[in-house]
């Protein structure tokens, strides 16, 4: 089996956990699209450094954050626009009336999106993708105590966020 092959493999049953990851982070499914692509690419391009025996999916996840975070410096050194409070209002609007899924899901992306990025990150990693804690914090380079206080403040955010905590 060749290298490339290999890569084909392991990437073809991480790709839609990888989507969402990106899509936590950039917040746009779209730019969460670029965003797993670009994370794909390079570590096609850096796969022989890639360590066998170890996480695969921790792997890619952590290049992942890495090209998102230079491509947030990269657009901060650029002029900065927002756009309209009225577009954000419409991701992940389902435009089907009464489907009470849609709705749920739209009011938990809209939580989601309104976490600060250290709590978005980690509870899209451990709620979402079903990390442990400690690969959460060798993803994101951070002590296993940091990650375990952003979860949980993330936690108590979304539900408040959510209408479920107090």
């Amino acid at each position: 089996m060749t290298p490339s092959s290999t890569f084909d493999q392991e990437l073809a049953a991480i790709w839609p956990r990888l989507r969402r990851f990106a899509y936590s982070l950039a917040r746009d499914p779209t730019d969460g699209d670029d965003l797993a692509q670009m994370a794909a690419e390079k570590a096609f391009k850096s796969f022989h450094q890639f360590q066998p025996g170890t996480r695969f999916d921790s792997w890619l996840f952590r290049i992942c954050r890495t090209v998102w975070i230079d491509t947030v410096r990269s657009n901060r050194r650029r002029v900065s626009h927002e756009a309209p409070a009225e577009l954000g209002e419409i991701i992940g609007f389902d435009p089907r009336p009464g489907a009470e899924a849609a709705i749920d899901l739209a009011r938990a992306m809209d939580a989601m999106n309104r976490l600060p990025d250290e709590q978005r990150e980690i509870v899209s990693l451990i709620l979402i993708e079903g990390f442990g804690y400690r690969e959460a914090a060798e993803i994101l380079d951070q002590p296993i105590g940091t990650v375990s206080s952003r979860l949980a403040r993330g936690r108590q955010a979304l539900m408040t966020l959510l209408g479920e905590g107090e």
